[in-house]
């Protein structure tokens, strides 16, 4: 076990120094990509094991959400995406159980579940992160047209940087 939240540890520390150092450095500022938003470290809390008790998940989201707004200059709104994704796990997960159900040590990744499973797993928190978060970055209903094109966008664009990320890792872990 101990090995286990030292790969997990680090995989989270990893993403979020790939998200802050890297992919916050990519301005896609142009017309039609002003949209998009490449976000990949909420894939670090979605690979945690299913024995974590959702406490802990939940707080290594906050944590994880948090120590990304520090360097985004947006305190708290990646936090509070990353926690309403990270509270909407447990219910993908029992919406996505296959019907002989999980092992005790089963991890929710592509390697162990397949990659079928991996992506419409990772989709649908995915998409419930962007939603929220665009939702809280623009703070208004107003703008639901503009929240509904960040979102698919930013999804679209994050989902194939993911998946690139997936083929060439594979965590088995």
């Amino acid at each position: 076990m101990n090995k286990e939240w030292r790969i997990n540890g680090l995989r989270i520390i990893i993403l979020i120094l790939f998200q802050v150092f890297i992919l916050k450095g990519i301005r896609l500022s142009d017309a039609p990509t002003q949209y998009v938003n490449i976000i990949i470290y909420p894939v670090a809390i979605l690979l945690l094991p299913m024995a974590i008790p959702q406490f802990f998940v939940l707080l290594i989201a906050f944590t994880a959400g948090l120590t990304v707004d520090l360097f985004y200059n947006s305190i708290g709104v990646h936090a509070a995406a990353c926690l309403w994704m990270a509270a909407c796990r447990t219910f993908v997960l029992k919406f996505l159980e296959p019907k002989s159900g999980y092992s005790i040590d089963q991890k929710p990744n592509g390697y162990s579940l397949g990659i079928f499973w991996f992506f419409q797993y990772v989709s649908a928190l995915m998409l419930i992160y962007f939603f929220f978060y665009f939702s809280l970055e623009i703070f208004t209903f107003v703008y639901l047209g503009e929240i509904l094109i960040k979102t698919i966008l930013s999804f679209v664009v994050s989902m194939f940087v993911i998946s690139i990320l997936q083929i060439l890792l594979n965590p088995k872990n």
